[in-house]
């Protein structure tokens, strides 16, 4: 799916276009705790961020992964900081009403796989 059918099937707005004209959108991944994003996400070319979080720290995680575009959830605005710092990295930045659950099966109906992840590690008992 290109950048613009993402924001047509989610009914965004897309507030930065980003460089690469109308990047391919192969996978996704959502949270809201950035630790999570990056202990877990395999970032690729080809993958959207969805989260709720309007921070410029999210910027500064999907440009670490290599995230191809991020989807703001829930009718959140984000600051003029991280549109800023999108714009900058010339990362498309899109945002929509729908609920995160929402955007993602829309994602996923409309062919958008789950990204890789690494594998989590068992934790060590401490006692």
């Amino acid at each position: 799916m290109r950048l613009d059918e993402l924001a047509s099937v989610i009914g965004g707005d897309t507030l930065v276009q980003g460089t690469r004209e109308n990047p391919e959108i192969g996978y996704a991944f959502a949270a809201d705790l950035l630790s999570d994003v990056l202990a877990l996400t395999e970032g690729e070319d080809r993958t959207t961020l969805v989260t709720g979080m309007i921070s410029p720290q999210v910027m500064r995680v999907a440009d670490i992964l290599g995230i191809a575009a991020i989807v703001v959830v829930r009718g959140k605005t984000p600051p003029p900081s991280m549109i800023e710092y999108a714009t900058e990295l010339g990362m498309p930045l899109l945002t929509t009403k729908k609920t995160m659950f929402e955007t993602c099966g829309v994602m996923y109906a409309n062919g958008v796989r789950p990204c890789r992840i690494r594998p989590v590690h068992k934790t060590r008992d401490c006692r």
